[in-house]
């Protein structure tokens, strides 16, 4: 027997298990890799799921007297979301802006800008709605003047009972939920 072949460990099912530097980076790839899956699966998942969950239904908020309301002035009013939770604060108070534009016809908007939310002002003096964010610009009807957004602004269902103005809303309107 030369002395090469003494050297070598033995083979068979009683060889010892030699740990390498490659076994130690496989693993740590397989595990780097399983973690970025998840990362990106998950949400994935969540909006393939997302159909099945109840959207939250909009239901009738009172906006006050049409008396408070002068044909041709467009006013911000807010209102407590019916679904509104103490812990909420500040954001369970939704805005929107009113504008009566004759006897019984009003139009009425989300005060959030299509492109990202921000809040839209409105501004008498050039009759334009005007996004501060990334410089959005709505006509006093709602239909998009400039800017990038996508559409004009989102418009609420209204009608008049009993002379109280009453929207259907509740809830934020977004892209994927205008109304």
């Amino acid at each position: 027997m030369s002395s090469h072949e003494s050297q070598q460990p033995p083979l068979g099912p009683e060889a010892k298990r030699y740990s390498t530097r490659r076994d130690f980076l496989l693993q740590l790839g397989v595990v780097l890799n399983t973690i970025a899956a998840l990362m990106i699966g998950l949400p994935i998942v969540g909006f393939i799921f997302s159909t099945l969950i109840k959207r939250t239904p909009r239901v009738w908020v009172s906006l006050g007297p049409v008396s408070q309301y002068p044909e041709g002035v467009t006013r911000l009013k807010s209102y407590d979301t019916p679904y509104r939770r103490a812990v909420d604060g500040p954001t369970g108070i939704i805005n929107c802006w009113v504008r009566r534009v004759t006897d019984d016809k009003f139009k009425i908007f989300a005060a959030n800008c299509t492109h990202l939310g921000c809040p839209v002002r409105w501004f008498e003096e050039s009759q334009l709605f005007l996004c501060p964010c990334h410089g959005g610009a709505f006509y006093a009807d709602g239909e998009h003047a400039a800017g990038p957004p996508p559409r004009g602004l989102y418009e609420y269902d209204y009608k008049v009972e009993k002379g109280e103005l009453m929207i259907k809303g509740g809830v934020l309107p977004t892209l994927a939920n205008p109304g």
